[in-house]
């Protein structure tokens, strides 16, 4: 059943940033949500910082593998840092191997090569819980006019929504350090996000990115 009722229009607009300040919440609490394990090879030195790194992603899909290693680039580069996409001169029928990377390397002139590569993925469905899938009770407009003094209002009615099915993901992957010195790998991390409702591509690659930068910064090897 509905019921029919009058909503001030400011009401509106109260609403709509209460939703924006709620979705800024819901991304910095999926920061809590993903883990970072770095390691150092033995022996390695813990005091070097490097300024010029070339981003490689592992990955046959070559539009995913660019646009997370140009997601990766934002989040490292910085005013002492810069960060390369290997897409940036390797081309989707170049071959992935090592005579390519150390092309890029030698025109970049990295001094530091981070690669990149899947060791999990996990999908699966559940009920949704977000602001936009989760089942609510709700006004809908059904039109407009002036109350008391005057006063704009909409005339809506009450009812109620089921929540919808959303996919949930979590993603475990592995990123190394390689000097390009002696291309000997000198560090990695290990990255593992908790299932999480995907919203976008975009945003998936934002929450391994984000967070293993961070790390990088952490342990002091770029700034």
């Amino acid at each position: 059943m509905t019921s029919r009722t009058t909503v001030p229009s400011h009401s509106r607009f109260y609403s709509f940033t209460f939703a924006l300040l709620l979705g800024a919440a819901a991304w910095l609490s999926g920061c809590a949500d993903v883990a970072t394990k770095s390691t150092w090879r033995e022996g390695a030195s813990r005091s070097q910082n490097f300024q010029r790194i070339l981003i490689v992603a592992v990955s046959t899909n070559y539009d995913l593998r660019c646009q997370f290693e140009s997601a990766f680039a934002s989040q490292v580069r910085s005013e002492s840092t810069k960060a390369f996409s290997s897409c940036d001169v390797l081309k989707e029928q170049d071959p992935l191997n090592r005579e390519n990377v150390e092309r890029v390397v030698k025109q970049a002139r990295a001094d530091a090569v981070l690669v990149t590569t899947l060791v999990a993925l996990n999908s699966g469905t559940s009920e949704g819980n977000s602001m936009d899938t989760r089942g609510s009770s709700q006004y809908k407009a059904i039109g407009y006019g002036f109350g008391e003094y005057g006063m704009p209002v909409t005339y809506a009615e009450f009812g109620t929504a089921d929540p919808l099915a959303t996919i949930q993901t979590s993603v475990h992957v592995f990123t190394r350090l390689y000097d390009t010195r002696d291309a000997k790998l000198l560090y990695t991390i290990d990255t593992k996000t908790k299932p999480h409702e995907v919203e976008s591509t975009q945003d998936s690659i934002l929450r391994i990115t984000a967070p293993t930068a961070d790390r990088l910064r952490k342990d002091g090897l770029v700034r």
